[in-house]
């Protein structure tokens, strides 16, 4: 017999994914909890009471939130996305964009030696 999902279970399942989401692309972009609260016209805690799951944004405080990463809502929950290398694609092209000249010059070299093909 199988059961199905309880609404508390789907709602514990979002909360984590926005948490863990919340949390992976403020560090990737190199961004404090507090420095983003405070950009968000938040007390200081404000996220970190988020990712310590203390509280939820609002509707509008989750779409301020995804301005402020400069990401779409569905994009920021793509998480329940099937294509896995398509997530993981986009993340890579968004941290490239942010890098220095220098830094993606440098990055290139590495790719361009990985991807050669080895000679038996």
């Amino acid at each position: 017999m199988s059961r199905t999902k309880s609404n508390k279970e789907y709602e514990s399942e979002y909360i984590e994914t926005f948490v863990r989401r919340l949390e992976e692309m403020r560090r990737n972009n190199g961004i404090s909890a507090r420095d983003m609260s405070l950009s968000l016209g938040q007390n200081p805690g404000y996220i970190n009471n988020i990712e310590n799951r203390k509280s939820l944004p609002s509707l509008l405080m989750f779409l301020e939130i995804c301005e402020y990463l400069d990401v779409s809502p569905s994009y920021f929950m793509s998480i329940y996305d099937k294509d896995v290398h398509s997530i993981k694609y986009k993340e890579f092209m968004n941290m490239a964009s942010r890098l220095t000249p220098q830094q993606f010059d440098a990055l290139f070299t590495i790719l361009q030696g990985m991807t050669r093909k080895r000679l038996p």
